[in-house]
């Protein structure tokens, strides 16, 4: 289903979220705060547009994903980018079985992404092996609006508004209904902060966009214990 999306990915999410996307990316790229030198895994990165903000720090960044299609049009794309596009590597892998060593990563964030995978907990899971203690997670998802009359509007947008959109401008619009479904049925702020902390994370907290409609959870690893 990505792969058939990929190469007007970018183009209909900005349509889609009426442009709120860049804002949304670039609070996540200042909320994980990806400095010189250090290295960042970037999961569910599609076509690479997150990564690219978190490489202009000057870090080492990896963008992962499960669809090839999406991260061939992403290398195509990144390439263009000049010197930050040296900081960037494409690598095929699933969430719930990653293809890095234990503590490989100063920071792991995905965008968009921990709704799409078979069992959010385990992902989250393998996101913490890979990230060294004290390292940083960053989670942007889909959320609730906090106010009631709101969220009942977005709901409507969600379950009428952007399906029609969608078969006007996409190629496949049955991939755009198992996003709105897949919204509608996705936990609170509340509950995902839960899941994070079964997952084994520590100091989970989250900052609200555009209302509720986006939500970015972050936490860290416990460092060891001596």
């Amino acid at each position: 289903m990505f792969d058939a999306l990929a190469v007007r990915y970018d183009l209909l999410n900005d349509i889609l979220s009426m442009g709120q996307v860049r804002l949304w990316r670039r609070a996540v790229a200042r909320i994980a705060g990806a400095r010189a030198g250090e290295r960042v895994l970037d999961l569910a990165a599609g076509t690479g547009t997150s990564t690219l903000a978190f490489a202009a720090s000057g870090a080492n960044c990896v963008a992962c994903d499960f669809s090839l299609g999406m991260l061939q049009v992403g290398k195509a794309q990144v390439s263009k980018a000049g010197a930050t596009a040296g900081r960037v590597s494409f690598v095929g892998g699933d969430a719930l079985r990653l293809p890095f060593r234990d503590r490989a990563f100063d920071a792991v964030t995905i965008s968009f992404g921990l709704r799409n995978v078979a069992g959010a907990r385990d992902a989250l899971a393998e996101m913490l092996r890979v990230t060294r203690p004290g390292g940083r997670l960053v989670v942007c998802e889909f959320s609730t609006i906090a106010v009631a009359p709101l969220d009942m509007l977005y709901r409507r947008y969600l379950t009428s508004v952007l399906p029609a959109v969608a078969r006007r401008a996409a190629r496949n619009p049955e991939a755009y209904e198992y996003l709105s479904e897949s919204i509608a049925d996705w936990p609170g702020q509340r509950e995902l902060a839960g899941l994070i902390r079964a997952a084994g994370w520590s100091a989970v907290r989250w900052r609200d966009l555009s209302l509720g409609v986006v939500a970015v959870h972050v936490a860290r690893r416990p460092e060891d214990r001596a």
